[in-house]
């Protein structure tokens, strides 16, 4: 019979061994967190190895991601489809188990964690999308979603600053079906943490309303468990357990010292711990005894067939409700989708000047009817980023809903919004000013890497914004968005191109979305049905003037327009000009050479590309033979019009400098001077 602690130790020294022979790792926090991490997947978790995205499965999530290993090794032991071979392949390339852990790669990994914090928020996200679910679907005697999310954190987790905003949040929803396991081992990577984190942990999660357990003994699984059931008995509020453990336990010379954190821990000293931990066998060797202790894949089948019995009668007794769950927990959109996006293009398709933030509230107000799954929510800034539509029902403490006021939280609402995506059931769509990206941009990084179905809406685009000044308006964020991996981006030029936007936002499955958005009202182009079906495209030709072309003129969003009026005027001189609207680059970059081909050509090498932005990326199009008006100094707190006319973007300036590239003489570059 196997002792706790042998089981334990099993976690132990697969961590260490792997770690070893990969020669880079983190051993402390998987030796010091291998207790917690036995009671936890052995005795209280609700999953199956045999079918890891089971819906009803608990959700957990290492929010210190440098303990993959602990996460890899107790994947091993349980049972999933991550074998020895695999271990020992730790931090190779395309292994199943990289060097923090990734959505994708490794079958048990709810959210890609690494950088501190963002795991407890996108985990926060998670338990939220649990409760709204729940709420929907269950009925008396079918609890169909019913499930608990568990976060482990250590000290640097809680020294981020995006834990305090997601955990405010947390507390404010009452989570009761959240529990944090905080590893509180005091040591981070520069030393004894009690010269730069003195918090009172305990007082401050009472004062976000969380349930809290204090000095609970890591090591000890009769303390372990009695707090876990604890934490599950209240279910009012979210709980955390700060747990007392020893960085790198085991280790005889290293244990309770920095130096364990993210170093392996030397040949000598894995024999040294081994002998301390009372471990004779071999490296990646386990006893069949240990792993028969630890084997969790028949009693997780016996919970998920439990599961699809309940679900079978459900589906009785509820066959709208069921068929519904199904098909959001699938991300699949409803059948009728394409005709209803056509009759709201229909619908939509006016001609009043409205601010491209007005028309993405006017298709909000037609596609939320349609999606139940659209879970908006905005930084405090609702009737500015107008998010809201007449169906939004706000959540709260009371009350679950379809729109979350997530406060003045950037950064906790993106990573949150994170995980009620991976969760599954929801497309989430966010909101703030689009120069406060930069709040919130490593969890947009981590939305693009992970692959998560986000809708991030960013309005006040540009120096249109006008009086609040530079510290508002946005001159870098939009190259910045662009330039991330698997990010797509749209800025749309008027309502037309808005639905487009947010057409592909939907159905988009493997990345994020962001729809950058003007404060400032836009005229509405004038577009026949093959300019309308090529807006999906990308980018497209908005109009030629004259039988040849001898210019294009290539814009986005607000400066569309205004490439419309200076190539009329252009042509008026003599010269052929066209005009591309282009509200995606990573769209138009997706499609065919020779659609790329017909929309600019190659033999036309004079190109002027007109975006209020930062114009670094607008070299691939026009090359050395064109021009860009573009924005790359800080903005000024005056009227629109007057910034406008300040950095050259009127129809006079343009046109002047246009003329000059033809007629090849010198022209200014940067068109405020």
């Amino acid at each position: 019979m196997c002792s706790r602690q042998e089981l334990a130790n099993a976690i132990r020294v697969l961590s260490i061994d792997a770690i070893q022979k990969a020669n880079s790792g983190h051993p402390g926090a998987s030796m010091g967190m291998a207790d917690i991490a036995e009671v936890l997947w052995r005795s209280i978790l609700r999953y199956n190895p045999n079918n890891p995205y089971w819906d009803n499965r608990d959700r957990v999530i290492v929010s210190n991601g440098h303990a993959s290993m602990l996460l890899y090794s107790v994947l091993h032991l349980t049972g999933y489809d991550i074998s020895i071979d695999d271990l020992q392949d730790f931090r190779k390339l395309h292994s199943k188990t990289p060097g923090h852990p990734e959505v994708g790669c490794t079958p048990g990994v709810e959210v890609t964690t690494g950088p501190l914090g963002q795991g407890l928020a996108s985990g926060i996200g998670m338990a939220i999308a649990e409760k709204i679910l729940a709420s929907y679907f269950n009925r008396p005697q079918y609890n169909i979603v019913d499930h608990d999310t568990w976060i482990f954190a250590g000290d640097g987790c809680l020294m981020e600053g995006i834990s305090h905003e997601a955990c405010s949040l947390a507390g404010t929803w009452k989570l009761g079906k959240l529990t944090v396991l905080y590893d509180s081992n005091k040591i981070s990577i520069d030393g004894k943490i009690h010269n730069w984190f003195t918090d009172d942990t305990a007082k401050r999660f009472q004062s976000y309303n969380w349930h809290v357990i204090n000095n609970v003994d890591g090591h000890n699984s009769n303390s372990i468990m009695k707090a876990i059931k604890i934490a599950k008995s209240v279910t009012d509020k979210p709980s955390i357990i700060i747990f007392n453990t020893k960085i790198g336990f085991g280790s005889p010379n290293k244990s309770g010292t920095a130096e364990v954190h993210g170093s392996p821990l030397g040949v000598q000293e894995v024999l040294l711990t081994k002998k301390a931990l009372h471990w004779k066998y071999p490296p990646f060797y386990i006893p069949d005894e240990v792993y028969d202790h630890w084997d969790m894949r028949n009693i997780g089948n016996k919970l998920e067939e439990y599961w699809n019995t309940l679900f079978s009668k459900y589906k009785i007794d509820y066959p709208d409700l069921s068929s519904e769950y199904t098909r959001r927990m699938s991300g699949l959109l409803p059948i009728d989708w394409p005709d209803k996006i056509r009759a709201i293009v229909h619908s939509l398709n006016s001609r009043n000047a409205i601010a491209t933030r007005q028309s993405s509230q006017n298709i909000l107000e037609h596609i939320g009817k349609i999606l139940p799954e659209l879970l908006g929510g905005s930084a405090d800034l609702a009737p500015s980023n107008l998010t809201m539509w007449s169906g939004s029902i706000p959540i709260n403490q009371k009350k679950s809903g379809n729109y979350i006021h997530y406060g003045v939280r950037e950064f906790g609402m993106t990573s949150i919004a994170n995980g009620i995506s991976q969760h599954g059931g929801f497309i989430p769509y966010t909101a703030t000013f689009l120069v406060f990206l930069d709040y919130a941009k490593n969890a947009v990084r981590m939305s693009a890497l992970m692959g998560t179905r986000h809708i991030m809406l960013y309005t006040h685009d540009s120096i249109g914004l006008g009086e609040d000044g530079p510290t508002h308006q946005p001159i870098e964020q939009l190259s910045s968005l662009r330039s991330i991996p698997n990010m797509s981006v749209w800025r749309p030029s008027d309502t037309l191109e808005t639905i487009f936007a947010w057409t592909c936002a939907i159905e988009r499955y493997q990345g994020p979305t962001a729809l950058v958005l003007s404060r400032q009202n836009l005229e509405q182009a004038s577009r026949d049905k093959v300019q309308i079906n090529n807006i999906a495209r990308g980018g497209y030709i908005l109009k030629d003037f004259g039988q040849t072309i001898d210019v294009i003129l290539i814009a986005t969003g607000s400066e569309v327009q205004l490439a419309v009026l200076s190539a009329n005027k252009i042509h008026d001189l003599g010269y052929g000009v066209r005009v591309v609207s282009m509200p995606s680059i990573d769209v138009f970059e997706s499609q065919d050479d020779d659609y790329k081909e017909s929309v600019l050509p190659k033999l036309i090498n004079k190109r002027v590309a007109i975006e209020a932005g930062q114009s670094n990326i607008w070299y691939k199009y026009v090359g050395l033979h064109g021009m860009i008006v573009g924005i790359d100094q800080f903005g000024e707190s005056a009227s629109a019009d007057d910034l406008f006319k300040k950095f050259g973007f009127t129809v006079n300036n343009v046109v002047r400098n246009v003329k000059k590239l033809l007629d090849n003489k010198s022209f200014s570059y940067k068109l405020y001077k």
